[in-house]
């Protein structure tokens, strides 16, 4: 949520918080993932970048493919209307999202390599590029974890120099994280996507 709304709602609850209230209720017999291509497709009509980049992250997290993404925006074709797709598919492109790669697309998860595990010491964080995906590792108490860089607000990559301990914060819009978590600590409420790990041969796998 933007700034303004969250201003809006503090400011006036009585008046903002009916429009919430209804947005809640109105899609309350829909699955998540329906809702949120529903919210990408409006996005794209009314072209609000910020709206679109926010929602298309929130469809990803919550389990849908970016054939599904795909499929909804050409489903409304009638109602968008090439122009728009092609301005939604510009925005995709510049976000530079590694599962819409056409070699991704449709195609099975798969085992990552990133690094060899010897000489990490536990609670040490590292930055990794593997296959054109970015991730935060750490090894916690509980083992490895693995987490995508990209905030889950608009898909913005943080870099290494945004960690400060175990605290990343995004350069964009200040959203902040515990990588001892993944949890989103200051501003946001959605973590970091964490990515399925192993070990083998004394080498750090994760799977996407």
């Amino acid at each position: 949520m933007s700034d303004a709304l969250t201003y809006l709602v503090k400011a006036r609850p009585d008046a903002v918080g009916h429009y919430f209230a209804f947005l809640k209720n109105c899609g309350k017999h829909l699955d998540p993932k329906t809702r949120d291509l529903i919210s990408v497709v409006n996005k794209v009509h009314s072209q609000t970048e910020r709206g679109f980049r926010q929602y298309l992250g929130r469809a990803l997290r919550n389990g849908c493919t970016p054939m599904e993404v795909l499929d909804a925006l050409l489903m409304a074709f009638p109602t968008l209307g090439l122009a728009k797709i092609v301005w939604a598919v510009d925005i995709i492109l510049a976000m530079d999202l590694p599962e819409f790669d056409p070699g991704a697309l449709g195609g099975e998860a798969q085992w990552h390599d990133l690094m060899a595990i010897d000489g990490v010491a536990p609670g040490e964080i590292r930055r990794v590029d593997s296959d054109g995906r970015s991730v935060f590792v750490r090894l916690g108490d509980d083992g490895w974890q693995v987490y995508d860089s990209r905030c889950p607000h608009q898909t913005t990559d943080i870099p290494h120099l945004a960690l400060e301990g175990c605290t990343l914060t995004c350069p964009k819009h200040d959203w902040a994280f515990d990588l001892r978590s993944g949890d989103c600590i200051k501003k946001g409420n959605s973590p970091l996507k964490r990515w399925p790990s192993q070990v083998v041969d004394g080498r750090l796998q994760a799977r996407w």
